[in-house]
């Protein structure tokens, strides 16, 4: 496909929209899920409500990889945005516990296939030198509608009702949609295939791209506090007698946003590594704070930090990831990426519930065991670092 000098093209502004109001739909509703299950008896599940969405989203990521390399980037990227309005209006209509976690397991197909098919498509019309850029601008209007989402939620639910959050998280989802029906296809005609039930049959080579293992390794270390903030947060929210439960989420996307918007060409001015060693000191120190916090200020403190971890190594991930894949399988290397990012963010909000079980005694532990996991990915990447003989270029970041 023949690569455009800017990457600010039509196309790229309209999958920029269109991530916005897909991450806004499904976002918007996660600070008050916790109490929503508790109402119906749920309490001791509330590990779940994340643990399930990302289990599904996991499990359809290697699906999602291959039909984004054989059927097209677009189809499933409106694929994702589907189960999110089909789900936003299915949620009023639930009420049992059982009932509840079968609707987040569903909706958990909506984040394993829209993003893989959107890194794909990216990948397809940025310039290599041009990808953490590219990267950290997406970013910045997937990270807009996640932090507008739960504010924006949190006033819904407060204001008029939990019904109208999940109707207007739908409705997101569907504009989204519509965005999605004006782009143009980037897969390669010559890949292209009919779409058949035939391309539902997965092997291990369609599960994981070992030619992406870095990536995997490092995603599924610093993912696990995602899982453990989207969990506990909540609740260590109300302990701090604060009365809007977004607020983490908002400051800390905020933070993301302007390291995405100052730093979005970091990774590809001094490499890939260490800028994400960098970004695990930021998640350190965030996890630290968290776990030690009894004041408002070393709250806000660790969200901001959060942030600026955030905002570092997930464009500078993804933008790693297709350097090292192949450009044939590129959907398949995003999906191996993901799976990552989805068994960490699963597992963190499995233990962390498991472990809190509605006790502030027992909330510390998971974040410290965030921060254990992320320091294993720093000594990780010091060592990629050395043996790729870089190690002059964090000096050359820290003072430049």
């Amino acid at each position: 496909m023949e690569r455009q000098s800017s990457i600010y093209t039509l196309q790229f502004w309209l999958l920029c929209l269109s991530n916005f109001l897909f991450s806004a739909s499904f976002q918007m509703m996660i600070p008050e899920l916790p109490d929503y299950l508790s109402s119906m008896g749920g309490k001791a599940y509330i590990g779940y409500i994340i643990a399930l969405f990302t289990l599904t989203a996991g499990i359809s990521r290697p699906f999602s990889g291959k039909l984004s390399d054989t059927v097209g980037r677009v189809p499933i990227m409106a694929f994702g945005s589907i189960v999110c309005f089909i789900c936003g209006g299915i949620y009023p209509l639930i009420h049992s516990v059982a009932g509840f976690l079968f609707l987040r397991f569903v909706h958990g197909m909506s984040t394993g296939t829209k993003p893989t098919a959107t890194a794909a498509y990216v990948a397809d019309i940025i310039p290599e030198s041009r990808r953490g850029e590219a990267q950290g601008m997406l970013g910045i209007f997937t990270a807009t509608g996640m932090s507008l989402g739960p504010t924006i939620g949190s006033y819904l639910a407060d204001i008029f009702s939990l019904n109208t959050m999940f109707y207007v998280s739908s409705g997101m989802a569907l504009f989204s949609i519509i965005i999605l029906l004006n782009m143009k296809e980037t897969l390669p005609k010559a890949q292209k295939q009919a779409f058949s039930l035939k391309l539902f049959k997965i092997g291990w080579k369609d599960v994981f791209e070992p030619r992406v293992f870095p990536t995997f390794f490092v995603m599924l270390l610093v993912s696990f506090s995602s899982g453990v903030i989207l969990t506990l947060i909540p609740d260590q929210t109300k302990m701090l007698g604060l009365t809007n439960k977004g607020i983490f989420f908002t400051l800390y996307t905020i933070a993301s946003l302007a390291v995405r918007l100052f730093f979005s060409k970091s990774s590809d001015r001094f490499g890939r590594v260490p800028v994400l060693i960098i970004s695990i000191v930021f998640l350190i120190a965030s996890m630290l704070l968290l776990a030690w916090t009894q004041s408002f200020w070393v709250f806000i403190t660790s969200s901001i930090l959060f942030g600026f971890s955030w905002g570092f190594n997930t464009p500078t991930l993804t933008a790693w990831t297709i350097d090292l894949s192949d450009e044939r399988y590129r959907g398949r290397a995003m999906a191996t990426m993901y799976i990552a990012l989805e068994a960490g963010i699963g597992l963190g909000a499995y233990f962390s519930g498991m472990i809190y079980q509605g006790n502030p005694d027992k909330i510390s532990l998971p974040y410290f065991i965030s921060a254990v996991l992320a320091l294993i990915s720093f000594v990780y990447l010091i060592y990629v670092n050395k043996k790729s003989k870089t190690l002059a270029e964090i000096s050359k970041l820290i003072q430049g």
